[in-house]
């Protein structure tokens, strides 16, 4: 009887294909980071500062000047608090910002970890639906802004109203940066947005 026979047949060995559990690839890709990765971090912290800047000019802006009605010279105060247009872009940008923040912080929190960025697709379909309700918001409130700054600058038409951004060109100017910046930071949440459906397409 031969050393095999009296052994039992010999082993064979099977090398299983490894297996990979979704939601938790590695951060780090060759030693590199993802560039997914590393874009999501920057539009949400590019995101972060043009919202506050939105919303550091726009409650800075104040102006007290003099106007001429019918050869009368009258002062006038202006002030981002007295428009509902101003104070909903306020308002809306703050609240992106902080939106904004919190995605960042936890974006960061997981690069610190070397966890997935994108930990499930119920996580991105909420990051999405917020990104694009925000996204939405910020277009509203630029655009209402947008309408009370225009009729600043022209006046209305057929009437008396004067041009109050010649007298109060330093308010108006801090008003258009302020909306500058809102729909930039609209243009952001939808690259996020973009992004967003771009990783639930391959997942």
């Amino acid at each position: 009887m031969t050393n095999e026979q009296k052994n039992g047949p010999p082993e064979v060995g099977i090398q299983l294909p490894e297996t990979k559990v979704a939601g938790e690839e590695s951060l780090i890709v060759n030693g590199r980071w993802r560039k997914t990765d590393i874009l999501h971090v920057i539009l949400r912290l590019v995101c972060v500062s043009t919202c506050v800047i939105a919303v550091s000019v726009m409650v800075t802006a104040k102006q007290a000047s003099t106007i001429s009605l019918y050869g009368f010279s009258i002062p006038v105060v202006s002030k981002w608090s007295f428009s509902d247009s101003f104070k909903y872009l306020v308002g809306v940008s703050a609240a992106v910002a902080v939106h904004s923040l919190l995605q960042l912080l936890i974006n960061m929190s997981r690069v610190l970890r070397k966890s997935p960025m994108i930990p499930s697709r119920n996580h991105v379909w909420l990051v999405f639906a917020a990104d694009q309700i925000f996204a939405y918001a910020m277009m509203s409130a630029g655009s209402a802004a947008s309408g009370v700054t225009n009729l600043n600058r022209t006046g209305i038409r057929h009437s008396s109203l004067p041009n109050f951004c010649k007298p109060l060109h330093s308010f108006c100017n801090r008003v258009a940066v302020s909306i500058a910046f809102t729909f930039f930071s609209c243009f952001l949440l939808a690259v996020s947005a973009v992004l967003d459906v771009v990783w639930l397409s391959k997942h």
